[in-house]
């Protein structure tokens, strides 16, 4: 499903127009700086819990020493946050059925 489909199926389950309904999901989860409510929250290290649907949050991970596949050459990792999902119950269990 594309944003535009999502747009689509809100503006019909909540009879808002199709223009209203993409600003909303834009609203939400919008990835550029200073937008969109989830990116912002993680932005600053908070959680954003969903009851029975899940959590986004952040973790972070060290840097560290890989491997280039193609030559075998060590190469440092930088240190990085990267953003997480975990479902909820809720969603778990109705796609498990």
């Amino acid at each position: 499903m594309t944003k535009t489909e999502m747009a689509d199926k809100l503006a019909d389950r909540c009879d808002l127009s199709k223009a209203k309904a993409l600003e909303v999901i834009n609203c939400i989860f919008d990835t550029a700086p200073g937008k969109g409510i989830i990116a912002i929250e993680l932005d600053a290290g908070r959680k954003v819990g969903i009851t029975g649907f899940g959590t986004f949050a952040t973790k972070h991970r060290s840097a560290r020493m890989g491997r280039n596949p193609a030559t075998g050459r060590a190469i440092h990792l930088a240190a990085k946050k990267y953003p997480t999902f975990k479902a909820g119950k809720g969603l778990k269990d109705r796609v498990a059925d």
